[in-house]
């Protein structure tokens, strides 16, 4: 009996000690280490989106913004966002934090603008003292008024050949924030900032009249509904516009917006899978599409149009978001025509399969449904409206027009404000 609890004792202790050792060996192994995320590129936006100053609106000083004018280096809410957006991207080229995907070198150009605070110091350099910027409870004319005298005219902007600013300036916090900071650095940066400003605008100019001109007395003066993604997806068989082949890319217009695609060399059927977006505004105008031959030295050649009527896809997403979510917060109707007040049940998928579908197939259909397009669209194939995961999209498939041939393959996808 005395050696039975002997031996049950030491069996105890053998046990005790395994398990501590295994306990051990569980802890600090190296090759356990979570994965390093440092370096992707949505971590490091969102921690230079946390940084002083990028915290806020760099026009309005709205909390929590989470849109990106890419090319002026500053955080936006999504109100200014459609102002900007109104601008051209030669100006401004609006990105969301969520929405886009970024890559690092795009992460990287952002970081070198310097974020909010350091882009103010140019084009709010001689801010007066008795002009008052909007505040996050501004109206869409007074965003319009400010972010136009701000960016485009660059009416606030220290003139390189004038020794001292013109006007009087209410600089006082900005010198006990930046009293730190040496004055040749503080001008060396600036400066930095200006050049990488001014290249990026001509990286996305359009020379000459190759795109629709802009009218700047109501642009932007507007309330948005919502916004548009549109994937442009692939072309296929295009006009030869060169010797044998075209160089295409894609121009989108939505009211006084305008996006391009890149150009892809040498391709009548070229694969973009490149994303867009686009603010809706309140009178849901129709999205135009434009394909163009990039030429170097004339004018670009025309490869065929095409307009699409996005009305049907903004009911379908205001009947999925009863919270009116596609409503501006300034905005309380949504004009629409009488021919797309309502989806019927005819355009429903159940219907094309005469109703016999049993309960699983039922469910699904009434989350699809057939958009007919009008005797003026160039829509060959509409596809289905469908609601997937909360988001409403349709792919569709165009017949260029005033051109021999050609097709376009674009997906487009309703997207709430509050995203």
């Amino acid at each position: 009996m005395e050696n039975a609890c002997l031996f049950f004792a030491l069996g105890c202790c053998i046990y005790d000690i395994l398990q501590m050792e295994n306990s051990s060996c569980d802890g600090p192994q190296p090759t356990k280490e979570p994965a390093d995320t440092s370096h992707c590129p949505k971590v490091r936006l969102v921690k230079l989106l946390s940084e002083g100053g990028n915290d806020i609106c760099a026009d309005c000083g709205s909390p929590d913004p989470k849109w990106v004018s890419f090319n002026l280096g500053v955080f936006i809410c999504i109100k200014c966002s459609g102002v900007h957006r109104s601008l051209g991207v030669h100006i401004s080229k609006v990105l969301s934090v969520n929405l886009d995907d970024w890559t690092s070198e795009q992460v990287d150009i952002l970081m070198e603008l310097g974020g909010n605070r350091v882009v103010n110091m140019k084009f709010e350099a001689c801010l007066p003292e008795n002009f008052d910027k909007p505040k996050l409870d501004a109206s869409i004319e007074e965003r319009t008024d400010f972010i136009r005298k701000k960016y485009e005219q660059q009416q606030f902007v220290h003139s390189d050949s004038s020794p001292a600013c013109p006007l009087p300036t209410s600089r006082s916090g900005s010198e006990n924030t930046y009293n730190s900071m040496d004055m040749r650095h503080k001008k060396h940066t600036v400066q930095r900032i200006h050049d990488k400003v001014h290249s990026l605008r001509h990286s996305w100019k359009r020379s000459g009249n190759k795109g629709p001109k802009k009218s700047h007395s109501m642009a932007g003066m507007v309330e948005f509904l919502g916004l548009i993604k549109v994937n442009v997806v692939r072309g296929t068989n295009l006009v030869v516009r060169d010797m044998t082949s075209s160089d295409p890319y894609v121009v989108l217009s939505l009211g006084n917006q305008t996006l391009k695609t890149r150009v892809i060399k040498k391709n009548l059927n070229p694969v973009w899978n490149e994303q867009l977006m686009l603010s809706i505004p309140e009178n849901i105008p129709p999205l135009k599409i434009r394909v163009y031959d990039k030429d170097t030295f004339s004018t670009d050649d025309f490869m065929g149009e095409a307009e699409v009527d996005i009305q049907p896809l903004v009911v379908a997403a205001r009947t999925s978001e009863p919270s009116a979510a596609f409503y501006d917060h300034q905005s309380t109707t949504m004009p629409l025509t009488d021919t797309c007040n309502e989806i019927t049940d005819h355009d429903c998928k159940s219907n094309e399969n005469g109703g016999d579908n049993d309960g699983e197939d039922n469910d699904n259909d009434n989350n699809s449904c057939s958009i007919c397009s009008s005797n003026n669209n160039p829509v060959k194939d509409s596809g289905v409206i469908t609601l997937e995961d909360g988001s409403v999209k349709q792919e569709i498939t165009l017949k260029l027009e005033r051109v021999e041939s050609g097709e376009l393959e674009i997906e487009l996808e309703c997207v709430a404000l509050t995203q």
